[in-house]
């Protein structure tokens, strides 16, 4: 069974483990990563993201099917190691606020 929609099946590996549904999921497996495999996510889905939202654009987000939900928490997780990439080279902020402390009202996976 595929995790994702058809088209996709080359982010399968990074849906396993990078579909996360909350904030503080999503926050917590950027810090406890290497930076090896933050960089491979970004590396990997950066080029696939105008067709990622291509496709979710078709929906409305409280109506995604369960494939569609991961592509979008996987599209996600990007945003959230953009910074740590393309910024501070490294999984946390630098100089930064502690983000383990960060209480999400709205974390939720649906």
């Amino acid at each position: 069974m595929s995790l994702l929609p058809e088209g996709f099946a080359d982010l399968e590996p990074l849906a396993e483990r990078w579909a996360l549904a909350t904030e503080t999921e999503r926050n917590r497996h950027r810090l406890t990563s290497p930076m090896s495999e933050i960089q491979a996510l970004y590396d990997t889905l950066l080029p696939r993201m105008e067709a990622v939202l291509n496709y979710l654009g078709q929906f409305p987000l409280d109506n995604l099917s369960e494939d569609a939900k991961r592509l979008f928490h996987l599209a996600l997780s990007l945003a959230e190691v953009a910074t740590a990439v393309e910024n501070y080279k490294q999984p946390s902020v630098v100089d930064g606020y502690d983000s383990t402390r960060l209480e999400f009202c709205h974390d939720r996976a649906d």
